[in-house]
């Protein structure tokens, strides 16, 4: 006999599923949006608290709060450890998002702001929308997909150009060697002007510097208008709830779909 079973969920299960997105971006929006100037840090679960990242981490984390910068990290162990530990070690705010996981991550103890998501592009939305700047550490897929979403976010206007670093010039500098080589002068599939969308270094202060000159000249694009200033904004440069750029609809749109048979 057929397995009948059908491709679609059940509209209650949607909507279960609706009700719970929308607590946990209700919920993050609440938190976050008391946070004030943040810079996200990136980079590998994996690194252990004697590798040299570690420790470059937590000095980074420190600095950032020296410049007046809240810290916000995925929460987990590694490199968001130790952003979250040298920020909360100098007594400024240290923000872990977490994430769910079926290998059940364990949310680091550095933390004096703590949230709990079960979705990864909800989480990935609060860090992206409260940050004014980014820090990519070495890192694996997850580095990687945050890396890439913030850049094309960026690439396409969708959000405001903020400031991007990649640290350690010995991990992102292959990369960057591939981006110039295969992807812009091989394909053409990204402009010359996209390599400039990030900065790599290998020093704590220049990092944690570039970040606040950037955000200090960047701040006016960077900060969400008031209601009084965005109404005299034209629509499609507006920045909507989630943070990015309403943009404009395609000029072509597509055929209505018919009906979905079963």
């Amino acid at each position: 006999m057929a397995d009948e079973t059908p491709l679609y969920r059940h509209p209650a299960d949607e909507t279960a599923r609706l009700s719970r997105i929308m607590t946990e971006i209700s919920e993050g929006f609440a938190t976050m949006s008391r946070v004030g100037q943040a810079i996200g840090v990136f980079g590998s679960a994996r690194c252990t608290s004697s590798a040299p990242h570690y420790r470059t981490a937590e000095a980074l984390g420190a600095k950032l709060v020296e410049k007046g910068f809240a810290v916000v990290t995925g929460g987990g162990p590694g490199v968001m450890e130790a952003a979250n530990k040298g920020a909360y070690e100098a007594g400024g705010v240290s923000v872990g998002l977490n994430i769910t996981l079926p290998h059940e991550q364990e949310a680091n103890a550095y933390q004096n702001i703590s949230m709990e998501f079960h979705y990864f592009f909800v989480r990935k939305l609060m860090l992206l929308k409260y940050c004014l700047g980014l820090v990519c550490f070495p890192g694996g897929f997850g580095t990687m997909d945050e890396y890439f979403e913030s850049m094309t976010l960026i690439q396409t206007g969708k959000c405001p150009k903020f400031p991007v670093v990649l640290f350690d010039s010995k991990f992102w500098g292959p990369f960057d060697g591939f981006m110039r080589q295969t992807m812009l002068r091989d394909y053409a599939a990204i402009s010359e002007s996209d390599l400039g969308l990030f900065k790599i270094t290998d020093d704590v202060e220049e990092a944690a510097s570039y970040l606040r000159r950037q955000v200090d000249l960047l701040l006016p694009t960077l900060r969400h208008p008031s209601v009084e200033e965005e109404v005299m904004i034209p629509k499609e440069e507006q920045i909507s709830g989630e943070g990015t750029y309403e943009g404009k609809p395609p000029r072509k749109r597509p055929k209505e779909a018919g009906p979905i048979s079963g």
